[in-house]
């Protein structure tokens, strides 16, 4: 089965790819994950990437979709694949469907910015260990305080609150209009996100089984 799992940041994509690649037995092929391999390996799409990942501009759909052209001829996606984070845009969904990929189905896991905001700009990291907390879901004992080491607790940048609602607006901007794509195609399935993440998961599973 090929599966497109779409979802704003923070909407728990990464966790339900790893609970259908379990269930099913397929790979979940990450954009990041696709790029960074790339990279590493010098390849010459990788080569091009670096170039503009260096110098912090957007990596050009055509180089991101020829990364991903080669992770999808790999033996390991014979069977199907999830595609987390791809695409973003709807040229990047047209160049998959001319790429002659036919995808099963499309989850959109569906979660209200303002849940978004709350989940995302609640956490803490110790800048010591790392350890992760929230400030309502998994609070330290002592406020700013990790338990294990003792550090202090800092919000990262990419969950303030302004930078939160940036992305979002991003995410709206550029992949609303590709769930439209597949929902003309018939494909797309939203999904709505649960409290809590086991329950979500339920949901998915059964949209696949559907």
């Amino acid at each position: 089965m090929k599966i497109i799992l779409l979802g704003a940041p923070g909407a728990g994509k990464g966790t339900q790819a790893e609970v259908i690649s379990n269930h099913l037995g397929i790979p979940t092929i990450s954009t990041g994950n696709c790029l960074r391999e790339a990279v590493k390996n010098g390849t010459e799409l990788g080569l091009k990437a670096k170039n503009d990942m260096d110098h912090g501009r957007l990596v050009p759909d055509e180089v991101v979709i020829g990364i991903i052209k080669e992770r999808l001829a790999q033996d390991d996606c014979k069977n199907g694949y999830i595609l987390d984070g791809f695409p973003r845009t709807v040229p990047q969904a047209e160049a998959l469907t001319a790429m002659g990929v036919t995808i099963d189905k499309v989850i959109d896991i569906e979660v209200a910015d303002e849940t978004i905001e709350a989940r995302l700009s609640g956490r803490r990291v110790c800048e010591s260990c790392g350890a992760s907390y929230h400030l309502a879901y998994k609070p330290s004992k002592v406020e700013g305080v990790c338990d294990a080491c003792g550090g202090k607790l800092v919000i990262r940048k990419d969950d303030e609150p302004q930078t939160v609602r940036d992305r979002l607006q991003v995410y709206h901007k550029q992949t609303e209009p590709v769930k439209a794509y597949y929902e003309k195609l018939g494909k797309l399935y939203p999904v709505q996100g649960q409290e809590e993440v086991s329950d979500t998961s339920a949901l998915v599973l059964k949209t696949l089984e559907a």
